[in-house]
């Protein structure tokens, strides 16, 4: 895997790289990617003016879930998603990560990819990010 320069910060034109590094076959333009990720469609949203980015997947309609699971996602937003977040929008479950973009560096560009991909697989059992969770024990 090539190396991408992060001085002075991430933006777009370096973003592109570390996603086509994952998917040759992105489709979009510089600010809104959609590409795939261990089998997950995800879709990557840029404003550099606002310093913001977000990687998602969608992964259910709203319509098709119990007040239960939406407790559950929010449960897991505590203390499993980790970076990752269970989020509602336009009548859509999302898998989300949103972070600043020029701090942003390659190992969290991968991770992010990595936990929204597995806050999607795991919707519906563990609602996990990944291995690691906080424990709430002491709250």
């Amino acid at each position: 895997m090539i190396s991408v320069p992060l001085s002075p910060g991430m933006n777009n034109r370096k973003l592109e790289v570390l996603i086509t590094q994952l998917d040759a076959n992105i489709e979009g333009q510089l600010g809104f990617w959609q590409f795939e990720y261990d089998g997950y469609p995800l879709i990557c949203i840029t404003d550099e003016d606002m310093d913001r980015m977000r990687i998602m997947t969608p992964i259910v309609q709203v319509e098709q879930l119990s007040d239960a699971v939406i407790l559950e996602c929010m449960n897991a937003n505590f203390d499993r998603a980790l970076d990752a977040r269970y989020c509602i929008n336009n009548g859509t479950l999302w898998g989300a990560f949103i972070h600043p973009l020029t701090p942003l560096n390659q190992d969290q560009f991968h991770s992010a990819c990595s936990q929204v991909a597995m806050v999607s697989r795991n919707f519906g059992t563990s609602f996990s990010s990944g291995g690691l969770a906080f424990n709430t024990d002491i709250v």
